[in-house]
């Protein structure tokens, strides 16, 4: 009853005017900033944290404008992986793999429905876990070591076959293009550069934004223009404007077992939602992948890495609100926030500062009831994008590529790595090499290695640690499992089988 009055409390917060307003212009700036390549929820959150100040806001009336942005991020980065191939961030690339196969169809309107209600469902989730079970997941949270982690992204990758449903020897050969491009930049522990060329400008090795861009925009583009140029093909089929209620909900079981995953993925400090997504998606596919639809437009392939990472981004929060440790890169902005508002997020938050996390809650609560109801009449307007004639809409895609890019870092040096990832992208696409195993190699590639460091350094140099530990010995197991579970489904799909 503690926590009912207190959240009680806190939607009296919530819902003052200028909270509610915050709220609303946050959901909708969010969702925006989301749909643009190469910004997503950390530029989104850091762009308009200046405006808070402007605002001379209150602590808690900041935290609710940039909570809504960080959500309405997580909704709108779905929006140009579906319509045009493109990812909005790092969680939305899993979204592509049948996100965009089902606009090609004509069924562009469905699929943003189904991603629509199933980032609902995520975030929804989300935010009932962060309100009655905060301090019990974050104590299993910080239970979770070096060796546990490098367990957890040993499983990540051990499951990267299953995901891209492509020749395996070539998803290992992307994967470890992936990992090689990770350890571009400053040795972590010694500090001395690898694979640099002495550029200072690959000193923090590859922006994972600018490579996403690169692999996924404009070798799109590039393929577009040949495809244009040898066939003359016309633009994706538009359908109808407005999905149907009941299409929305397919996949809804998807969305629901999206949403524990990823949930538990977002706590995890660290682990953030591309893991999320991304683990949402495997296991969804290993788990309802019986007739090989994953990959060419399943609703189920939407609904569990969009309920995923939205469950995620706010399982994240929790973390951040109650160790003080950011779950991902978007919350350590905002516990920098935080702390130059002179409030120090951890386990005493609760009781000296109830209004401020109580109003955070109820505000999210407000945002997801929101985002929805923007998000579905909105619809038509995105999937009217696709009647736009292909020789202006693709030009508008390189603008907004560039601008992106170019606000990140202000560096012209980012703009020509995008172009060569760009190219890169192009010729895997050529020889028919998936992108994701790249793109998951190179996010994860970098934690994967201080993991790996740091349990090294715990043990004195010996491997054995990485097998010590309770946690890790159960997430081996089960990526064991999931292994086998895969190996099965592909004996019995063999030609012959019987």
């Amino acid at each position: 009853m503690d926590i009912l009055t207190s959240l009680m409390g806190g939607f009296a917060v919530a819902v003052t005017p200028l909270n509610l307003a915050l709220a609303v212009f946050g959901c909708f700036a969010g969702t925006l900033i989301g749909a643009l390549p190469g910004l997503g929820p950390v530029n989104g959150v850091a762009i308009l944290i200046p405006v808070a100040f402007a605002m001379d806001l209150e602590p808690g009336s900041a935290l609710i404008m940039l909570s809504c942005i960080y959500y309405g991020c997580m909704y709108g980065g779905r929006i140009s992986s579906i319509m045009l191939n493109i990812p909005g961030d790092e969680p939305a690339i899993m979204t592509t793999l049948d996100g965009y196969p089902m606009a090609q169809r004509g069924q562009a309107a469905k699929a943003l429905g189904i991603s629509a209600v199933a980032s609902f469902t995520g975030a929804t989730f989300a935010t009932l876990g962060l309100t009655f079970f905060a301090p019990l997941l974050a104590k299993a949270a910080i239970h979770f070591g070096p060796a546990d982690y490098f367990a957890l992204y040993v499983m990540a990758f051990a499951t990267i076959g299953g995901v891209t449903g492509v020749n395996p020897f070539k998803t290992l050969l992307a994967a470890v293009l992936g990992l090689l491009l990770a350890s571009v930049g400053l040795d972590p522990a010694t500090g001395t550069a690898r694979f640099t060329f002495g550029s200072f400008h690959l000193y923090d090795g590859f922006d994972p934004i600018v490579a996403i861009v690169g692999l996924f925009a404009v070798s799109e583009i590039i393929m577009y223009f040949e495809s244009h140029a040898t066939s003359g093909a016309g633009p994706v089929k538009l359908g109808r404007a407005l999905p149907r209620l009941r299409e929305m909900f397919e996949g809804y079981g998807a969305a629901l077992r999206g949403s524990v995953i990823g949930f538990i993925c977002g706590v995890l400090p660290g682990a953030g939602a591309s893991l999320g997504a991304f683990v949402s998606y495997s296991t969804e596919k290993q788990l309802s992948d019986k007739d090989g639809t994953f990959g060419t437009g399943d609703p189920r392939g939407i609904a569990a890495p969009e309920a995923g990472n939205n469950a995620a981004s706010g399982g994240a929060l929790i973390p951040m609100l109650t160790l003080g440790v950011p779950g991902s890169g978007t919350t350590a902005v905002m516990l920098a926030l935080l702390v130059s508002l002179n409030i120090q997020p951890g386990p005493l938050l609760f009781e000296r500062q109830p209004d401020l996390v109580w109003g955070l809650i109820a505000a999210l609560y407000l945002a997801n009831v929101v985002l929805l109801v923007l998000n579905i009449p909105m619809v038509g307007i995105f999937t009217r994008l696709l009647s736009l004639p292909q020789w202006l809409l693709m030009p508008i895609v390189v603008m907004v590529s560039f601008i992106g890019i170019y606000s990140i870092s202000h560096s012209t040096f980012d703009l020509f790595v995008m172009i060569g990832f760009g190219i890169l992208g192009y010729g895997l696409r050529k020889l028919d090499f998936s992108l994701v195993p790249v793109v998951l190699g190179l996010l994860l590639g970098a934690d994967m290695e201080n993991n790996l460091r740091r349990a090294l350094s715990i043990s004195g140099g010996e491997f054995g640690i990485l097998l010590q530990s309770p946690i890790a010995l159960v997430i081996y197991g089960f990526t064991a499992l999931m292994l086998v579970f895969s190996f099965g489904i592909a004996m019995r799909q063999r030609p012959g089988a019987g």
